[in-house]
Parts: structure tokens; C-alpha cells; sequence
């Protein structure tokens, strides 16, 4: 690939999206299933309600007698749990309560509010208004063979709750992708570490680490690899047990940027190693040693936009949950923005309302790669596509929502 050439965005996506298969499945209980991802279609192992159930406390009749003003003998009750052996007949009544299976005969509940009551017998004072008032169907939730939860899905605590009342003690979901991370650069230092008078704090891996963990994959820390060839690819060789790996620095021209040529084989392993984004032209995707490799810029912003954009779309494939779509909205600008180049640009910006309620995103004055303290202040990126026309404050733009959490 010459220096001109720069693999669009949507591009770089599709192929590292396509350069994946999911990880295989492993077995988890319940509890152990949140932010999981489901590997499998999950089918409901029961009917729920199995049998018709009152959905309230009060009166278990027939409809005919349930009439306003109309005298009812109580002839036994029911608790959730329990059956009531006989049938209710006419005249009859049988006091329920909430999730009790409906006695034989009867077909309609009164609520308690609605009677008074007296020794062993009830008078209704308000009628129910139609057959089946305040009873649950048996299979209204699902039936026994339903599939209701299909593979890919992401577990929060409601799919969980669903698949126990299923029926299921244990779920197939996929075993978290382990994903290698790699920083490389004479310069850095662990956060803690002594430093010298030109030395900077590796900060990269750790919010790579953090929006791995989000997606629901493991970080492995390979630390810190100096510029020297040799060094790289003994730490490059720490990520043989993983599913990818991420290498953070040294994806650039420099003389000292060496991943392209020791762990690209000098571009012969890479699918790419350039994309026409703004910030994070040089990325690399490729392969080192049979484990995927994605080599992320160097600058704090880049290494995280890109992370943002590529890493999480690796780790989609990894665990098979279809399309990685971004939180993608339209707000209008804050300012005037200049015409854009060729390279898809992100703007960091801050996110307010006008007088309309609508959305305000104003990018901020400097946009410098090596920010980090502006991409922890930003509410979102605003996207300007390549050859974006000049922008005057006011007109609607495309932006990319920083508000869920995850990076």
C-alpha cells in the first residue's frame, strides 16, 4: 500500500469485521451470566403460567355469579403454591391470592377491594367486568419450546431473570475473547514508575484494557516493549494463547516505529496499515505469528478513537453478536467548522441544548492527538465525513454519543 493510499473507515471495518469467527461456547450458571453473550437460541423448558393463576388478591367465581349486590358461600381458599381440590360451583366462591392456580369451575377473580365479607359468606359490591377479569392464561409469559432469547444476545439482568424463568440453571454463551495488549516505546513507564526528564506515563493500555473489559472480552497486559527488534517480538510472542493482539505505538514511518516490519513482516502480513481517519491515520491490521493483529497509533486519543472504532468491532466477531452498530445521533453546531480533507474527522465536543431543547455540539479548540484531558471532558465525537463542506454554526451534523458508559 503507497503512502496515498488511505483505506476508508467503513472499509477497515468490514475487513476486520470479516477476518473473525466466534469463539466457542463455554457453559455458565445464572449468576455468572450477566453482560455474558448468549451462543445459542435458548427455548423455554416449561409453560409459564403452566396452569391459569390469579394476577390479584380477592374471590375466585364463576362470571354468572360474580353479579353486583350478588351473596357468595366461601367454601375454601388457596394460596400461591397451593391447589384447591374441589370445584367451585354456582353459588360458591373461593378465596385466592395473588400467582394461585384458579380452582376448577372458576373463571374469573374478584379483587378484594370490591367485597364484603361476612363468616363464610361474601357479598360482591362491584362487578367484574368481563370472563377472565384478573386471571392470567396459562402461556400468556411463553409455552414450553418458545424461543425467546436468540443467540448474540448481550445478558443483561432482564434476559438473565427470562432464561431462569425458562426453566434453565445454565446458559451456552461465548467464552470471553482474550485480547492482548502491547505497548511499545522507549519513553513510557507504568503509571507509579520513576521518570525522567523526557519519559511519559503509559496510559494507553489501561483505557484499551477498561473498554475491552466493557465489550465483553479479558484484557492480557503484555507490558511495555522498548524499540529494539528483538525485544518486540519476544513480548510480541506473549499473545500466542490469545485471540488478538493489540500492539499500541510504532505503527507509524519512523525508524523507530518497528511493528510494521517485525511483526507485519514488513507489510507482507497486513491486510492494511493506513486508514483515512483524523486522528489515527496509522493503523495496522494483519496477522503476526497466527494470532490476529491490530496495531494501534501511539497518541492517547488516536490509540483510543481507534480502539473505539476497530477494537470493538474484533471483538464483536469474536463473540458473534452481528453488527457492532455505534451510538450515532445528529445535533447542530456549536460553531463554524472549515471544509474537511480526505480523512474522516473526530471532533471532540461538549453536548448542551438551545432554547428548542435541541442538541448543541461545539467542538473544541484544539483537537490535539496526544489530549487526553479533552477526550474525558467530550460528550462526543463530531464525524465529518471526507470532503465535508465548510459548516456554519446552527446546521445539523452527524455525531458519535460518548454517553453509554463503556468508553
Amino acid at each position: 500500500m503507497s503512502p496515498s493510499d488511505l483505506l476508508p473507515v467503513p472499509e477497515a471495518k468490514a475487513r476486520i469485521r470479516a477476518a473473525f469467527d466466534p469463539v466457542p461456547l463455554e457453559w455458565v450458571g445464572l449468576t455468572e451470566a450477566g453482560g455474558r453473550i448468549l451462543a445459542e437460541p435458548l427455548a423455554a423448558r416449561r409453560t409459564q403460567p403452566p396452569v391459569p393463576m390469579s394476577a390479584m388478591d380477592g374471590y375466585a367465581a364463576r362470571h354468572q355469579d360474580a353479579t353486583a349486590g350478588a351473596t357468595l358461600d366461601l367454601v375454601g381458599a388457596v394460596a400461591a403454591g397451593g391447589i384447591y381440590e374441589g370445584t367451585v360451583g354456582p353459588g360458591e366462591t373461593v378465596r385466592i391470592f395473588t400467582g394461585a392456580a384458579l380452582p376448577d369451575g372458576a373463571d374469573t377473580v374478584v379483587i378484594q377491594e370490591n367485597v364484603s365479607a361476612a363468616g363464610s359468606r361474601i357479598t360482591i359490591n362491584e362487578a367484574s367486568r368481563a370472563i377472565g377479569a384478573n386471571v392470567r392464561k396459562a402461556g400468556i409469559d411463553f409455552r414450553e419450546g418458545d424461543t425467546k432469547l436468540q443467540a448474540g444476545t448481550r445478558l443483561g439482568a432482564r434476559h438473565v431473570a427470562l432464561a431462569a424463568a425458562m426453566g434453565h440453571a445454565f446458559l451456552p454463551v461465548r467464552r470471553r475473547p482474550r485480547i492482548a495488549l502491547l505497548a511499545t516505546g522507549d519513553e513510557l513507564r507504568r503509571p507509579g514508575d520513576a521518570l525522567g526528564p523526557t519519559q511519559i506515563v503509559a496510559s494507553n493500555a489501561y483505557g484499551l484494557a477498561a473498554l475491552v473489559r466493557a465489550c465483553g472480552a479479558e484484557p492480557v497486559d503484555l507490558g511495555i516493549a522498548r524499540d529494539d527488534r528483538a525485544v518486540l517480538a519476544r513480548a510480541a510472542a506473549g499473545a500466542v494463547h490469545c485471540d488478538l493482539l493489540v500492539t499500541i505505538g510504532g505503527a507509524s514511518v519512523g525508524e523507530h516505529d518497528l511493528i510494521r516490519e517485525v511483526l507485519g513482516q514488513g507489510g507482507a502480513g497486513l491486510d492494511f496499515w493506513k486508514i483515512a481517519m483524523r486522528p489515527g491515520k496509522p493503523l495496522m491490521f494483519g496477522e503476526t505469528g497466527g494470532t490476529r493483529l491490530l496495531g494501534l497509533p501511539g497518541n492517547p486519543v488516536s490509540a483510543l478513537v481507534c480502539g473505539l472504532l476497530f477494537l470493538t468491532e474484533a471483538i464483536a466477531g469474536l463473540l458473534g453478536t452481528g453488527q457492532n452498530p455505534l451510538p450515532m445521533g445528529e445535533a447542530r453546531l456549536g460553531a463554524d467548522l472549515p471544509e474537511n480533507d480526505r480523512r474522516e474527522d473526530y471532533l471532540r465536543a461538549t453536548l448542551t441544548r438551545d432554547e428548542a431543547g435541541r442538541l448543541v455540539a461545539t467542538a473544541f479548540a484544539r483537537q490535539d492527538s496526544s489530549m487526553l484531558s479533552t477526550l474525558a471532558d467530550a460528550d462526543c465525537f463530531i464525524v465529518r465525513p471526507p470532503g465535508a463542506p465548510a459548516a456554519a454554526a446552527g446546521v445539523p451534523v452527524p455525531i458519535l454519543d460518548l454517553g453509554g458508559g463503556a468508553f
